[in-house]
């Protein structure tokens, strides 16, 4: 019994280790795990591509209310290969807090034409201040503080999930 725990906890451990960082290679590899060891929730691939490249991602579908309720709440690691997407109907524009949320978040809106729109990079832990799209959006992406000007991700890019 103690060596089928040890199996499991060797195994959960490696579904939640680092996949290689995002990067501009075509080779990048994106987590092969479908589902998310922490949220429970579908893990896509998701690439955002602009003038610095192509950056790919493995991210956590935030596609129902509850989901997108809790977002990354609570949580204290995000991997720069991985985020959470939620998905909009492009209709609308939408604001994000960050309330229960100890990590500095790259708050990314994506236009209704998969392009990013505007960026709420570094945002502040635990505020309760809103940040906004600047119109209706198809999606909002959320990645490591400060990870997108470090990858040189910016409005105009596009993003396919």
């Amino acid at each position: 019994m103690a060596r089928g725990l040890a199996g499991l906890a060797a195994a959960l451990l490696a579904a939640c280790s680092a996949q290689p960082a995002a990067d501009t290679g075509a080779a990048a590899e994106v987590a092969t795990e479908t589902t998310h060891p922490v949220s429970g929730l579908e893990v896509i691939p998701l690439t955002v591509t602009g003038t610095s490249g192509t950056h790919r991602f493995a991210v956590e579908l935030a596609d129902t209310p509850e989901a997108q309720r809790r977002g990354l709440m609570f949580r204290t690691e995000l991997p720069d290969d991985a985020g959470m997407i939620f998905p909009y109907d492009g209709t609308t524009a939408q604001s994000f807090w960050m309330k229960n949320t100890p990590l500095p978040l790259d708050i990314i809106f994506i236009g209704p034409d998969g392009r990013i729109s505007n960026i709420a990079a570094m945002t502040e832990p635990y505020s309760l201040e809103s940040v906004y799209s600047v119109g209706p959006v198809l999606g909002v992406l959320e990645l490591r503080g400060g990870l997108a000007a470090e990858l040189g991700i910016e409005p105009g890019d596009k993003v396919d999930w």
